[in-house]
């Protein structure tokens, strides 16, 4: 079914062809029509989906079609967890709202960027707010927002921004925004904390769950390269040499390894750069931008690229480190084989990392057959894991005991 059978008005339906937009996908097209319905949404589906567009496209026909008079209030607000996210959902906002006859004014809130000029954005009159939690929430406290104007809030990547403290940020926000308004939730998971979330925020949303993990996963060739520790970078170097890879994207497993070894690429005259939390957000903007345009060859990121980001073309991701969550591998190798493209995922273990990836493959359903490299071969033995003793019970110290050893060390 093509974009124009969705009921969305002519001039959303030029931008869509402007941007190759012509069939939508599953989650698209059951979202579509129940927001455009004023339907309370939980949808589920996988990063990648295109779940961007499923409520940036009815939000946007909505408010092609009021009335609104006067200075523009905000009428929309759209978390996010990260600040890539809210600036390409954003950026979704612009595009898609091209050849309206009355373009929606928009203030991006995210960290990174002159608290003082978002606030003269905002009291200027905005229609669309799209924000970080943490950025949003000093706002709110300086008392220089208003939110209770607001008719549609949107979660996206919902899930991630438990790693972000977001359950107790929640409770203030709700404080700041209408209970009378159309809620949207979008979420690749629903563990337990999300359901709990979910139900502060709306008891009749319409359940819409994408199971197509599969079909995305099996575009992508996965491969178990068993490698030590220190072979990793010479590995990699060498994979990238003999496989011509344009665009690689590598996790690692934290900010200081992403600087690291991006350095130690460049001295090998690599096209090499790192994007993680610590830089600037200029930086940040200016290292994205620079890789989607082709620009850097080989971006060493933490977990921040995993979701939502849409780069075209990949042409491998690297696990060097595996994700400490199961869930997130799908979301890493996701940024590869996009669009019905083909692409490359390949993680990398040692001893260490065997059982850590057996239980990865075990919730992912996959099944990987090991591999090694000649010249780069895992070498050593697995160390069997000793059990700790059970603890004596009885014989811990009670909190009294340690207060009075701490007063008679300072008598």
């Amino acid at each position: 079914m093509p974009f124009s059978k969705l009921n969305l008005l002519s001039q959303i339906n030029q931008s869509l062809l402007e941007n190759n937009y012509k069939i939508p996908t599953i989650i698209q097209e059951k979202v579509i029509p129940l927001v455009l319905e004023k339907k309370d949404i939980m949808a589920k589906a996988q990063t990648g989906s295109g779940k961007t567009a499923s409520f940036v496209l009815p939000i946007l026909d909505f408010f092609a079609k009021q009335n609104y008079e006067g200075k523009s209030k905000i009428r929309v607000l759209v978390l996010t967890p990260t600040r890539e996210l809210a600036l390409q959902v954003a950026n979704s906002f612009d595009i898609f709202s091209k050849h309206l006859l009355k373009k929606p004014k928009l203030v991006s809130i995210i960290g990174g960027q002159n608290i003082g000029e978002q606030l003269l954005d905002i009291q200027k009159g905005c229609d669309i707010v799209v924000a970080t939690t943490g950025r949003l929430l000093d706002i709110l406290d300086k008392k220089q927002i208003n939110l209770s104007n607001l008719e549609f809030f949107v979660l996206d990547e919902a899930d991630k921004m438990l790693d972000f403290g977001f359950e107790e940020e929640l409770e203030e926000l709700l404080k700041s925004i209408p209970k009378k308004r159309q809620n949207l939730l979008f979420s690749a998971t629903y563990p337990p904390k999300m359901l709990n979330i979910a139900s502060k925020i709306t008891n009749d949303a319409i359940e819409v769950f994408i199971e197509e993990e599969r079909a995305t996963v099996e575009s992508i060739n996965q491969r178990l390269i068993e490698v030590n520790k220190a072979n990793r970078s010479p590995l990699l170097r060498n994979l990238i040499q003999k496989h011509n890879w344009k665009q690689v994207l590598v996790f690692m497993a934290n900010k200081r390894a992403c600087d690291n070894i991006a350095a130690k690429f460049r001295k090998y005259g690599l096209n090499a750069e790192s994007f993680h939390g610590d830089l600037l957000q200029n930086e940040r903007i200016e290292t994205l931008q620079d890789f989607k345009d082709k620009k850097i060859n080989i971006l060493f990121s933490t977990d921040i690229a995993a979701r939502g980001l849409h780069i075209d073309d990949i042409s491998c991701v690297i696990n060097f480190d595996l994700p400490r969550a199961s869930a997130d591998y799908i979301h890493r190798i996701g940024r590869t084989g996009r669009a019905g493209k083909k692409g490359d995922a390949i993680s990398f273990i040692d001893f260490d990392d065997m059982q850590h990836f057996e239980l990865i493959e075990k919730r992912c359903n996959i099944k990987l057959q090991r591999e090694q490299i000649e010249g780069f071969e895992l070498i050593g033995t697995i160390m069997k894991k000793e059990k700790g003793k059970e603890p004596i019970k009885g014989k811990r110290k009670s909190k009294k005991d340690k207060l009075r050893e701490q007063k008679a060390l300072k008598d």
